[in-house]
Parts: C-alpha cells; structure tokens; sequence
C-alpha cells in the first residue's frame, strides 16, 4: 500500500503529461482545427480559380469569339478598318 500511491501519481502526470504536452494534446488539437480552416481557404480559393480556368478553357474550345476576344486583349488584335486607341492612365506608374 505504502507504494500504490507514489506509483498512481506517477501515472497521474503521465497522463497529465500527455493530454496537456504530449501529441494529440489540447493544444495540438487546436493547432491542427487552425491548420484545417486554413487550408480550407486555400482549397476554396484554388477550385474557385480552377472553375474559371475551366469555363475558359470550355469557351476557347467551343468558340471563334472567345479566340478572338483573347487575341484582342492579350495580342492587341485589331480587325480591318478599326481603328485602335489605347488610354493610359497617368496616375499608373510601372
């Protein structure tokens, strides 16, 4: 008996030890919530740009006018007897 008590509270912080310190502790578990709201985002983001990525690419591969409004604002693309202006803003510093 007179070692039955050291021993359980030895176990005791051990267990203590684990659950506050340890892998899998409280604050591990919040690390990890944090980490998964994070990539959460992130995830969210990325389908977000891969859905327009997508409707783009379904658009260039079903239509002329989607080719020609890219050329137009990638390539500067002007068509026959059109005349092109380009605006500059004079606050836009490069």
């Amino acid at each position: 008996m007179k070692w039955l008590i050291p021993i359980l509270l030895i176990l005791l912080a051990g267990l203590q030890y684990r659950l506050w310190v340890g892998e899998g502790s409280l604050a591990d578990v919040v690390r990890l919530n944090e980490e998964i709201k994070t990539q959460s985002l992130e995830n969210d983001r990325l389908r977000e740009r891969n859905r327009v990525l997508a409707t783009e690419v379904k658009g260039l591969k079903s239509g002329i006018d989607a080719v020609e409004e890219r050329a137009r604002e990638d390539l500067g693309m002007i068509k026959p007897d059109e005349t092109f202006f380009m605006v500059v803003d004079p606050s836009e510093k490069k």
